[in-house]
C-alpha cells in the first residue's frame, strides 16, 4: 500500500485508538502520536504507546488539557491536520487552531444522533437498526463540528459493544483511508451537522449497571450486550450478587423481579415477559452457565 507523503499527527490512548494506529500507519506517513501515559488505578500504560513503539513512531504523553497545551507550546509541529480516535483528552481551540486543515475526530456513530462518550452502547441499548461513523472536524463544543463524510453499518441485534466496536474500527479506518488524502489534496469540504436527531450518550458508570426489572426483558437483554465491556449487567439473584453476560427473553407474565425457577431455567419476570439468564459470574468466579449455578448455589425464591 503506497502512504500518503504529507504527515499528520495523531491523538489517542485506548484499545480502538490502537487497533486504528496500526491500520493507519500502513497508509499515513505519522509525524507524532500524542496519547495519556496509563489509566488511573493501573500499572500498564495505554495501549498506544506499545504500538506506536513497535511502529517506530515519535510518542508525546500528556496527562491532561493543561499538559497537553504546555508540552505543544513550543513543539515544533509541521502536519497541517490532526486525527483523534480514543484520545480522551478534550483538545482546546488554541491546539487546534495550530493545524492548517483541523483535527479530524471518528466519531463512531451517525451524528449528530449520539453526540458524547458511549455512541456504540447506546446504539445496542435502543436496539437501533443502524449505527456507522463518522469522520468530524473538532470545534470547542461538544462534537458538533462539521463532517467531512459517514458511514452506514446495519445492525443485527446480535451485537455486543466489543463486536460492534471491531466492525466500527474497520469501517472507520476504511472511511479514513478513502477520505483524509482527499480532504488533504482539497477535493472535499466540510458540511455542517443536520439539525435533525441530535441524541447525547453520556458516559456510562457503574450506577448504570442495575438490571430494572421494571423495565421490559427486550430491553433488558440489550443492555447485557451493550454494557458487556463496561459497566457490565448486575443484579442480586436471592442474596448472590451476580454479573449477567449473556441472556434470552421468553414470553411470561407475573410481578416484575419476581424470580423465575422452572425446567433447568433461571429468569426474572419484568415489566413485559421474562428475561431469562444464560450465562453469569458469581461475585468473585469465574463465568458459568445458569444451570452450572443452579447446581452450584441454593437459591431463595422468596425474593
Amino acid at each position: 500500500m503506497k502512504k500518503i507523503s504529507e504527515t499528520i499527527i495523531f491523538f489517542g490512548s485506548g484499545p480502538v485508538a490502537a487497533k486504528s494506529l496500526e491500520a493507519i500507519s500502513q497508509k499515513f506517513a505519522i509525524e507524532l502520536v500524542i496519547t495519556k501515559p496509563k489509566p488511573q488505578h493501573h500499572k500498564q500504560p495505554f495501549p498506544v504507546i506499545e504500538t506506536a513503539k513497535n511502529l517506530h513512531l515519535q510518542i508525546l504523553t500528556t496527562e491532561d488539557k493543561q499538559d497537553l497545551v504546555g508540552k505543544l507550546k513550543d513543539y515544533p509541529l509541521s502536519s497541517r491536520l490532526g486525527l483523534v480516535i480514543d484520545y480522551g483528552i478534550i483538545v482546546p481551540k488554541d491546539i487546534i487552531e495550530r493545524f492548517e486543515l483541523g483535527i479530524i475526530n471518528s466519531h463512531f456513530s451517525l451524528l449528530p444522533k449520539y453526540r458524547g462518550a458511549d455512541p456504540i452502547s447506546y446504539a445496542i441499548l435502543n436496539g437501533d437498526r443502524y449505527s456507522g461513523v463518522s469522520l468530524m472536524q473538532i470545534v470547542p463544543t461538544l462534537d458538533e463540528g462539521p463532517l467531512l463524510a459517514q458511514a452506514k453499518l446495519q445492525l443485527n441485534q446480535q451485537e455486543t459493544s466489543s463486536s460492534l466496536t471491531n466492525r466500527l474500527i474497520k469501517l472507520s479506518n476504511q472511511l479514513i483511508e478513502e477520505t483524509l488524502p482527499k480532504y488533504l489534496s482539497g477535493d472535499i469540504k466540510t458540511r455542517p451537522q443536520s439539525k435533525q436527531n441530535m441524541s447525547y450518550s453520556h458516559k456510562l458508570d457503574k450506577q448504570d449497571s442495575v438490571l430494572d426489572w421494571s423495565k421490559p426483558a427486550v430491553y433488558l437483554e440489550r443492555q447485557v450486550r451493550a454494557f458487556q465491556d463496561w459497566p457490565r449487567s448486575r443484579t442480586m439473584i436471592g442474596k448472590i450478587p451476580v454479573i449477567v453476560t449473556k441472556a434470552h427473553v421468553v414470553q411470561g407474565k407475573d410481578i416484575p423481579g419476581k424470580i423465575y425457577l422452572k425446567d433447568k431455567q433461571l429468569g426474572f419476570y419484568t415489566q413485559k415477559d421474562l428475561f431469562i439468564i444464560d450465562e453469569l459470574m458469581p461475585e468473585g468466579k469465574k463465568l458459568m452457565s445458569a444451570s452450572a449455578f443452579l447446581n452450584g448455589y441454593k437459591i431463595d425464591t422468596d425474593n
